[in-house]
């Protein structure tokens, strides 16, 4: 086996050793980069509800309060608002979605459906915990959520879901008296749920990896064939002479020249050593050529 095929065979060993673990923790670091996007995305879309909410309650509702005695007015109820919002921007962004989702809504729009069912619930069961994250598979593809209780802390939405009898008649014209009450305090009655598509961040880190990974295959390619020539010029080329000089020297011929040596490293050394051993030696042949005389 030469030398040169020795030295590729290592250096293509350690190419693809630092080619897999390059491989591996920056797809890790990007697949990260990408959810904690996703998730950054769906934290300033629940903070927008959240102050639409705020707005709908500070703004709009003692602004209908007049008209609400007189008729159900919708736009009075902070979800209402919320959803609204929402709507305007899936007109651009359809795979974004904000949900109040509700076991037992006023308005059936607000259902929970039996994935979010199963939130609710498990907020039910973990009354201590404040938001739970989770990835969901649809039909665009993976899906990330971002969910928060919604737990009755304020009495007075017990004053429209406690019992019908104590529920403005306006709401009950609307939506009548089977659904929506019944809710106690302190019980988690939904969730606010944000869905946020994963498939550009996640393409988009797939395509950065690609382009990582193909860049570095080249950079190494690059780095072989220069170390390739350096091995050539450094060592191959001044061994080859070498040996052909020592191979001529040990069939008789000492009369060839010595090596040409220039520079200081190894291989230079190792040329002057042959040359002196070359002088050593046709000395020692000419001394005893003179003592046989």
């Amino acid at each position: 086996m030469s030398l040169r095929l020795k030295f590729n065979l290592v250096l293509s060993l350690a190419m693809l050793v630092g080619i897999g673990l390059a491989s591996f923790f920056s797809y890790r670091f990007l697949e990260r980069n990408a959810r904690d996007e996703v998730l950054d995305a769906a934290r300033i879309m629940l903070q927008s509800a959240l102050s639409v909410r705020q707005y709908t309650v500070e703004e709009i509702r003692p602004l209908l309060a007049l008209q609400q005695k007189r008729a159900f007015r919708p736009q009075t109820v902070p979800a209402y608002g919320a959803r609204k919002y929402i709507e305007q921007l899936q007109k651009k962004y359809p795979d974004y979605s904000y949900r109040e989702a509700t076991l037992n809504p006023t308005n059936p729009v607000d259902r929970a459906t039996a994935w979010e069912a199963d939130i609710v619930n498990w907020y039910r069961n973990n009354s201590e915990e404040k938001e739970l994250i989770g990835v969901r598979s649809t039909a665009t593809g993976p899906a990330m959520y971002l969910s928060r209780p919604i737990r009755i802390t304020n009495p007075a939405c017990l004053t429209c879901h406690g019992a019908p009898s104590t529920a403005p008649p306006t709401m009950i014209d609307s939506y009548g008296s089977a659904n929506g009450f019944g809710w106690k305090q302190g019980e988690v009655v939904g969730a606010q749920i944000v869905t946020v598509p994963m498939s550009v961040p996640l393409d988009r880190a797939k395509n950065t990896f690609f382009v990582f990974i193909g860049a570095l295959a080249v950079v190494f390619l690059l780095v072989a064939i220069l170390l390739n020539i350096m091995l050539e010029y450094v060592i191959i080329r001044p061994v080859k002479v070498m040996s052909r000089k020592a191979s001529e020297i040990s069939m008789g011929a000492l009369n060839v020249a010595e090596l040409e040596v220039s520079g200081r490293d190894e291989i230079a050394q190792l040329g002057r050593s042959f040359n002196r051993m070359h002088r050593s030696l046709a000395n020692a042949v000419k001394m005893l050529d003179e003592t046989d005389s």
